[in-house]
């Protein structure tokens, strides 16, 4: 199992440039798909924000948005990005 460092707080609009290609192992928070779809209702009604820790291609990385939509393999953030949902370490109201 890989160890993860601290991630690095990003602004949403650079994750259009991360790839997400690389084979990963870490221990996933089992309530990860059930606080994904609480975090999405909660931002398309309230528009509140979470603070979503995902590992991209270099390195663990965080941002502070709301969530649009999950899919299957997917959330969408505003602007039409997404997040794989087998990269993201964990997701946590701010």
């Amino acid at each position: 199992m890989q160890e993860l460092r601290l991630p690095e707080l990003v602004e949403k609009e650079s994750i259009a440039n991360f790839t997400f290609k690389n084979e990963t192992h870490f221990q996933v928070n089992p309530q990860l798909r059930k606080k994904l779809k609480d975090a999405t209702g909660l931002g398309n009604l309230e528009k509140v924000k979470f603070q979503i820790d995902f590992l991209a291609d270099s390195g663990p990385k965080s941002v502070q948005t709301t969530i649009w939509a999950t899919g299957s393999q997917f959330i969408c953030l505003k602007g039409g990005l997404w997040i794989p949902i087998s990269k993201i370490i964990d997701i946590k109201y701010i």
